[in-house]
């Protein structure tokens, strides 16, 4: 049986394929964070990319002011540096806009999705030593990719000739990741990357489910994502400290 490749491998196989792929419109620019925010995003593998965890939760793809800047999954510049502690030099993007550049943890401008996923797990378990025992945080794509008037233009919206070889070295390096990280369950944060990982995982890996995505764009997570989201995480038997 061939030996499980580890993340940082899993991550530097999947930033060389995403760097061979092309995209037409209305794709104008591509940021490949896994790229120029090597060092973050492997400090953040190396520290709390653990086998057997309970659950993995799995994200779209980079926000602009999150992963795109910090390399970290979701990853809200305040909580990265300050909570998660991880820090490292950020490159630039080759082709980057000039609406959304690239700051790295300088980066003053909010991500609301993820402050609200890391300021819930830090309110919730403390320290992230105590959420990482138990969980990891993954995007199933590691691109963020911007129309050329410098709006985010989310996977599911890229034509279908560019999403096909994109979807396949993507549903390959997750399934690659959830070797490694082996978790009981897949967490789809909102219902792209719950489809995803049920057509890459099928029925014979770990439980697929969801739980609401914490954009500000949805409705429903402006109206408390935290206890909606808690809710969810209890219904599938996930255990939270009262």
């Amino acid at each position: 049986m061939p030996r499980t490749a580890s993340p940082k491998t899993i991550t530097r196989r999947l930033a060389k394929s995403c760097d061979t792929l092309t995209f037409g419109e209305p794709v104008a620019h591509v940021y490949n964070p896994l790229v120029y925010a090597r060092a973050p995003i492997e400090q953040y593998l190396e520290r709390f990319a653990k086998s057997g965890v309970e659950a993995m939760f799995l994200g779209m793809n980079p926000g602009p002011f999150g992963m795109a800047q910090t390399g970290v999954p979701f990853g809200e510049v305040s909580f990265v540096r300050d909570w998660l502690k991880i820090g490292g030099k950020v490159g630039r993007p080759q082709d980057e806009h000039p609406k959304r550049p690239v700051q790295g943890l300088a980066c003053t401008r909010n991500e609301v999705s993820g402050a609200r996923l890391w300021g819930w797990a830090q309110e919730r378990f403390g320290t992230p030593e105590a959420f990482f025992e138990r969980f990891f945080v993954w995007n199933y794509c590691p691109l963020l990719f911007l129309e050329a008037g410098g709006r985010n233009l989310t996977p599911d919206k890229l034509s279908a000739e560019d999403r096909a070889p994109l979807f396949e070295v993507c549903d390959e390096a997750l399934a690659q990741m959830v070797a490694a990280i082996a978790p009981e369950r897949v967490i789809g944060v909102g219902k792209f990357a719950e489809k995803k990982a049920a057509d890459v995982l099928g029925t014979d890996g770990p439980t697929i489910s969801t739980i609401l995505h914490p954009s500000p764009a949805s409705p429903m997570a402006n109206r408390g994502w935290a206890p909606q989201a808690e809710k969810q995480l209890m219904a599938m038997g996930i255990e939270l400290d009262s």
